[in-house]
């Protein structure tokens, strides 16, 4: 994705350690003017979608717990540790977090950012809520994505960004809210909350299993009980938890099925 940093005047330290802990997804910007992936193939990734999303966010975040879910090489952690928030960056490739935890050292960050090696799944065992969860570039990548997404709404007390690739669909409408079985052809209708599914591989990258349209984003965000507050920019949704018993929200309480699909134990209340 990178052909490794610009030549700084001199000879840098930190240009080695960026080519040994290469390639870089984060173009991370580091004092000096170092940039670990200067020549990535999307441009300054990700800063341009951070300057989308971060007007939106409180520029005081003293006091909050944020929690990034494929955190990468942290750019993003980094940027809600700046405004004081109390941060945990997890993600399943160990590659990435060294890199974030070598550039947390270099941004003097590395007290306000924990990074750890964790499956989004194992939030289940994860007791604390977090005032603020990033759960941007991920959904499509995962074999079970609304098991994801619900335990990631349940982490969530006030914020959530969401962000994924999706499907272009132009048409868009209200489906019916039980079209019957004898009315089965609105489910392939423009408008439809739909998921394509991948086989095989999608831009070379085995890992991307499942592409929605837009109107499935939304459909998914509101059964897992949040409420999309506004759409900052393309392919990005921020959410808030929906009022118990509030419009839209899940047409039932499915706890028992997201507890005993992550081997927890029901207990009747």
């Amino acid at each position: 994705m990178t052909a490794g940093p610009r030549p700084a005047a001199g000879r840098d330290p930190r240009l080695e350690a960026i080519r040994r802990l290469g390639p870089w997804f984060h173009n991370l910007h580091l004092p000096g003017g170092v940039e670990t992936a200067p020549d990535h193939a999307l441009g300054d990734f990700p800063r341009y979608k951070w300057e989308v999303l971060a007007p939106l966010l409180p520029a005081d975040l003293r006091g909050w717990r944020a929690l990034d879910v494929g955190c990468n090489a942290g750019y993003y952690s980094f940027e809600l540790a700046r405004r004081g928030a109390a941060v945990t960056g997890i993600d399943v490739d160990p590659r990435y977090l060294e890199q974030a935890r070598w550039a947390a050292r270099e941004l003097g960050l590395e007290s306000a950012v924990e990074f750890r090696r964790m499956q989004v799944y194992e939030l289940a065992l994860e007791p604390a809520r977090f005032d603020l969860v990033l759960f941007m570039g991920v959904f499509y990548h995962l074999r079970y994505p609304l098991l994801a997404l619900d335990l990631v709404a349940r982490r969530t007390g006030r914020l959530l960004v969401f962000q994924t690739l999706t499907a272009p669909e132009a048409a868009e409408s209200a489906p019916p809210r039980d079209p019957g079985l004898d009315g089965r052809e609105a489910l392939v209708a423009p408008g439809w909350p739909k998921l394509a599914f991948i086989e095989r591989e999608l831009a070379g990258d085995p890992t991307n299993w499942w592409v929605p349209t837009g109107a499935a984003v939304e459909a998914l965000l509101r059964s897992s009980g949040l409420r999309v507050r506004e759409r900052p920019g393309h392919e990005i949704y921020l959410c808030e938890p929906a009022e118990p018993g509030g419009p839209g929200g899940p047409p039932y309480d499915f706890t028992r099925e997201l507890l005993a699909a992550t081997g927890r134990e029901w207990r009747a209340p």
